[in-house]
């Protein structure tokens, strides 16, 4: 990512916006490719719709950061986008100012943070409507991360108790985004079965991707933000303390529990399958840029399976490269396997691999 943007926000809409779409290719691979696969205008509207809500993630990961003051963040900056109330960006970006590394240091998550308040001058410049269906879940988002760092506040990062508490992170963390998507499909006319049934599966989408992260990043998560996501009573069941979680005496143990995490983000796959085909095509939306992550989940629940005990260590677990450019491929091509025969074929084995067997 460049340096920061010399002007002052808002004085140039247009750079302030090209700002963001670079931004984001910094903090998130794999919502640069949604968003890259996206056309105008919702490639721009899910990108700071995103940037939104990394700020918010980047804050509640902070393990520098005690979580009273962590919370009071969170907190300003919910009133900060409020709409409704005095509070403005510029409140929250001098609360975090003392919180913030030096710039040279500054990884780009929180290069994002310090340039709040461009993200706020681009949104400014999106339609009402725009904005009203992105702000409400933006700040229910917010305001569950804040809940669950006071909630927590003891323990010096996130522990979740049990799978109720799981699925209610989940919901808060990415189900919000799934709201989110839906807000901006459905402005406009549209048919009320259609709209029940994106609403009715627009949760179940985020919760598998967020469940996908969870059960391959306990490693990260817990080495370097100090979260444990795997329930405290899933590990004892286990006789696995949570503070031992990437233990290697408990290696197997714990493994069991990546492996039920990875069985409950599956039952979601089915309900986040049709959400996809539900979507409307407008608006700027595509079928591939939701697809992607979608099969890319479905390549990692495949891999975890078979090699759960990887995620407990810093080999961690990815798909290939070569699948992800196989994936992007087919989801790009015009006609070939449809969502579901892409699905199957990957949950099967690594879909570059499929490819070349059936050539």
């Amino acid at each position: 990512m460049t340096d920061h943007e010399s002007r002052p926000p808002g004085v140039d809409p247009e750079a302030d916006l090209a700002w963001c779409h670079e931004a984001v290719q910094g903090v998130s691979r794999t919502f640069a490719l949604t968003i890259d696969a996206l056309d105008e205008p919702m490639s721009t509207h899910i990108c700071l719709g995103y940037l939104f809500c990394r700020v918010a993630d980047t804050i509640e990961d902070a393990n520098h950061i005690p979580p009273g003051p962590q919370a009071d963040l969170l907190r300003t900056y919910d009133a900060a986008i409020d709409p409704e109330t005095d509070t403005d960006i510029d409140t929250f970006r001098s609360a975090v100012d003392e919180w913030l590394p030096p710039r040279e240091e500054q990884s780009d998550d929180w290069i994002v943070v310090d340039e709040a308040p461009r993200i706020a001058a681009a949104f400014e410049e999106l339609p009402d409507d725009v904005q009203e269906a992105i702000i409400p879940p933006v700040r229910e988002l917010i305001d569950g991360m804040a809940m669950f760092v006071e909630r927590h506040a003891d323990s010096g990062g996130l522990r979740i108790d049990d799978g109720e508490e799981l699925e209610e992170y989940c919901y808060y963390a990415a189900g919000t985004v799934g709201t989110l998507i839906t807000n901006l499909l459905t402005r406009g006319e549209i048919a009320a079965d259609r709209r029940q049934q994106l609403y009715d599966t627009a949760v179940d989408f985020g919760l598998l991707l967020q469940l996908v992260n969870i059960s391959k990043d306990v490693y990260d998560d817990y080495t370097e933000e100090n979260n444990v996501y795997l329930p405290a009573e899933w590990l004892a069941e286990e006789g696995v303390d949570q503070d031992a979680v990437v233990d290697p005496d408990n290696r197997e143990e714990a493994a069991t529990v990546v492996s039920r995490t990875v069985s409950h983000a599956r039952s979601f796959l089915d309900d986040a399958e049709r959400y996809l085909q539900a979507m409307p095509l407008r608006h700027g939306n595509t079928m591939a840029a939701w697809g992607v992550p979608f099969l890319l989940a479905v390549g990692t629940l495949r891999e975890l399976r078979s090699r759960p005990e990887d995620a407990l260590t810093d080999r961690g677990v990815k798909i290939s490269r070569q699948e992800v450019g196989a994936v992007m491929t087919a989801m790009h091509g015009e006609g070939g396997d449809s969502l579901r025969e892409l699905r199957e074929l990957i949950a099967a084995q690594p879909y570059h691999t499929a490819v070349s067997n059936a050539d």
